[in-house]
């Protein structure tokens, strides 16, 4: 049996050992990261939520800041929590026809929808601080014409990067999975 040296042998298992022994515990604490963050968002707009309900049916004032700042929160949520099921591979996709087409199809087609995935996301990386550092930063909320709404726009380039960053543990996971499946090939 030859050794090889580009996809699977032992030096390169070796290697993506290694690399996920390094990698894994970062993609880990940036998804705990991104979680808790989403976690302070919800608890921050359902207090405001209620501090303007309650203002508005107890003593008839609410602050008038208080949906503009839900509906941030809300932006931010939504953003970061489509890269935590980015990662955990709970987005939506199309498995109709997974039982029909055959398994090496369906691995190449996995790594089109990342790799696209991955273009998006640096479209909107790009295009995300181009309209925050822009128009964001041109305009000020209404009700609190001292906030700039670059904080409107900012999620945005925010889930850029992190959509990056999964996507690039993606992608490595599908050529552990690839240099594993040969290697499963050349026992059998």
């Amino acid at each position: 049996m030859t050794e090889r040296y580009l996809l699977g042998g032992k030096y390169m298992n070796g290697f993506w050992t290694k690399l996920e022994k390094i990698a894994k515990p970062i993609y880990d604490f940036v998804d705990r990261l991104v979680m808790l963050l989403c976690k302070l968002l919800l608890v921050a707009e359902v207090a405001i939520a209620c501090i303007v309900v309650g203002g508005r049916f107890l003593v008839n004032k609410s602050p008038g800041w208080g949906e503009e700042i839900i509906l941030t929160c809300m932006i931010y949520m939504s953003m970061l929590s489509a890269t935590i099921a980015l990662r955990k591979n709970n987005h939506i996709r199309m498995t109709a026809f997974d039982n029909y087409l055959p398994k090496k199809l369906i691995f190449v087609l996995d790594i089109l929808a990342d790799i696209a995935v991955f273009a998006f996301a640096i479209i909107i990386l790009k295009e995300g601080f181009v309209y925050a550092t822009g128009i964001g930063a041109k305009g000020y909320y209404t009700s609190l014409p001292w906030l700039s709404k670059f904080w409107l726009y900012l999620p945005v380039p925010l889930s850029g990067i992190a959509m990056i960053f999964f996507e690039i543990e993606a992608l490595h996971n599908h050529i552990k999975d690839f240099q594993n499946k040969e290697e499963e090939g050349e026992v059998q």
